[in-house]
């Protein structure tokens, strides 16, 4: 990657720009991008960029939105964008690019989260997991960028695609399918070269797998590099952590004669 892009960050491909500041770091785009963001300020919108921020130890605030707004302007950001929060440091946060995609990827693994499969012994992982109303200092967080246009239901598809390979990457590395507060972030470029699906076969996709993987392996080794210790072996010794071992009822649909 090369320095100096038009806002005077690092220039990520695409035309995607990455700058870090204050602890918060500025994911920009070239132009006003469509976004497709999780969680309860989630949903979709257009704008020129896409943050991540790191919170403080023992952050409680509530009024989530002034505080996004108010650190991005301490830092220098006065373009409005979807924002992700973590209690993970933007020391460890790392790029990665290949073809028309870029992906920032924050990882921190205190509150894991897993799924055994039926008939695994989980209860007492889940009995000495408990939960906690604290926010944790985990998360991994995904900014995905490409300069593709992709209509709605292929931005979706381009999200699914990028907590999948979230997954798993942790499933490999860790044994956890994530945490318990995971965000994603997806946008692209509505001007751009279009593209009619962005699963796991199309260029897209394939892109967004690879960029995913290296750059949350990355971003988890700086966060841990010189501190395994701190890496729990489990959701029973990790400090906040679910296990979901309930099962569901399963049961064949009606067939209409």
């Amino acid at each position: 990657m090369s320095e100096g892009g038009p806002d005077g960050g690092t220039s990520a491909g695409a035309g995607v720009t990455a700058t870090v500041r204050a602890d918060v770091c500025r994911v920009g785009a070239p132009a006003e991008w469509h976004w497709l963001v999780t969680g309860g300020r989630g949903g979709t919108r257009r704008a020129r960029a896409a943050y991540n921020l790191t919170v403080p130890e023992g952050f409680g605030r509530t009024d989530l939105d002034a505080y996004a707004r108010g650190r991005r302007r301490e830092a220098g950001f006065e373009d409005d964008g979807p924002t992700l929060l973590t209690g993970v440091s933007m020391a460890h946060a790392r790029l990665a690019v290949r073809g028309p995609v870029t992906v920032l990827a924050t990882g921190g693994l205190s509150n894991p989260a897993t799924l055994p499969l039926v008939g695994g012994d989980s209860s007492s992982l889940a009995d000495e997991a408990g939960a906690d109303d604290d926010p944790p200092v985990g998360t991994v967080n995904l900014v995905v960028a490409t300069d593709r246009a992709l209509a709605e239901g292929t931005l979706a598809e381009l999200l699914a695609t990028a907590v999948e390979a979230k997954t798993a990457t942790l499933l490999a590395t860790t044994g956890f399918t994530g945490t318990t507060s995971d965000a994603v972030a997806v946008g692209c470029d509505p001007g751009g070269d279009p593209a009619e699906f962005a699963g796991s076969a199309t260029a897209v996709g394939a892109a967004t797998r690879a960029c995913v993987r290296d750059a949350l392996l990355a971003s988890l080794d700086a966060r841990y590099d010189g501190r395994a210790g701190e890496l729990p072996d489990s959701v029973a010794v990790a400090e906040y952590g679910v296990v979901t071992d309930e099962t569901a009822r399963v049961f064949e649909p009606d067939r209409a004669e």
